[in-house]
């Protein structure tokens, strides 16, 4: 791995609501390098959205907080910086692309002042160099006409213009890391691929670090150099993509593969492919022991009693699992 960017210790985010206390993210670990991309990978309630949410500071609170651990983007611990520091540090070193650019973009702004309002704020532009700077970076992202598109309202555009802006938004000011959350979810097949290929070229430009966050382990294979599987608020494995994708230890991740097209393995029953029995815990109501136990073809007794450190199997390949132990 490269110089690390971002290093994540021990990170947990705690909500307090009706059904219970959850713990949606539960002493994460993990770094990314410079110019590299980890790409984050889990189920749907795993608590992927919540952990990009922890490293922008941007949980809402109450009902979630932030209980431990430190985020040092540089070395300056994220947690520890006051709110006045923190918005001056987000959108300039640290960006954000959502999962839902309709919700995200303001219904009322035209895209270009959006762009133009986030590079005064950081770069100290005049309204005028800003709207100029918006008009290059949506040409950037491949915008048709963006000396046009910079005065279109955001229901003016097709889904994936509106991807498009949130990519130009988040690049505007050059940061050093950027997190995208789902950022092909309800895009068709071809406008996913050309996000994909527009990520991977704009990193490569600009050498900004990414964390991709992603159900979808066709867009993961495409775009990272490194995969952390979560799951239940944890990490249970972490490895260069290589490792994860041709030799995966945990059984939830080989769960994983085997339910991908194309690399499962074929069964005496024919083609289909291979799911993984039941459903992610409710997170207040989490197991005793390792947290998927109760979907675990291979489980143990230990597994139910005891959770597992995640500790290295191989030289950069870390699982949490007591098979391994």
């Amino acid at each position: 791995m490269n110089n690390p960017v971002l290093e994540v210790k021990n990170l947990a985010t705690h909500f307090d609501t009706e059904d219970g206390h959850i713990r949606a993210v539960d002493g994460v670990d993990f770094t990314v390098g410079k110019g590299d991309t980890l790409g984050v990978v889990g189920e749907s309630g795993c608590g992927k959205t919540v952990l990009a949410l922890s490293i922008t500071r941007l949980v809402a609170s109450p009902p979630g907080r932030i209980v431990s651990g430190e985020v040092r983007l540089d070395r300056v611990d994220l947690l520890k910086l006051s709110g006045e520091e923190m918005r001056r540090i987000r959108g300039k070193d640290i960006s954000m692309i959502f999962q839902e650019p309709m919700t995200s973009l303001n219904p009322v702004l035209k895209v270009g002042e959006q762009i133009a309002e986030a590079v005064r704020l950081h770069r100290g532009l005049s309204r005028r160099e800003a709207m100029n700077v918006a008009v290059e970076m949506l040409n950037k992202v491949g915008m048709p006409a963006p000396g046009q598109r910079v005065y279109d309202y955001p229901h003016q555009m097709s889904g994936g213009m509106r991807q498009r802006v949130m990519i130009a938004m988040a690049l505007s000011c050059n940061p050093k890391l950027v997190l995208a959350d789902e950022p092909t979810t309800a895009l068709d097949v071809t406008i996913q691929a050309q996000i994909i290929d527009l990520i991977n070229r704009l990193k490569e430009e600009t050498g900004t670090s990414v964390i991709l966050i992603s159900h979808d382990l066709g867009v993961i294979a495409e775009t990272a150099q490194f995969v952390a599987v979560m799951y239940a608020g944890r990490i249970l494995e972490s490895s260069p993509k290589e490792g994860i994708f041709s030799m995966p230890f945990h059984p939830y991740t080989v769960g994983l593969m085997s339910s991908l097209p194309g690399l499962n393995e074929r069964g005496k029953d024919g083609n289909r492919l291979k799911a993984i029995p039941g459903s992610v815990p409710l997170l207040y109501a989490l197991p005793q022991g390792c947290r998927f136990n109760d979907r675990c073809p291979d489980v143990m007794g230990i597994c139910r009693k005891e959770e597992p450190e995640l500790k290295t199997e191989m030289p950069g390949h870390a699982v949490r699992c007591w098979k391994y132990a």
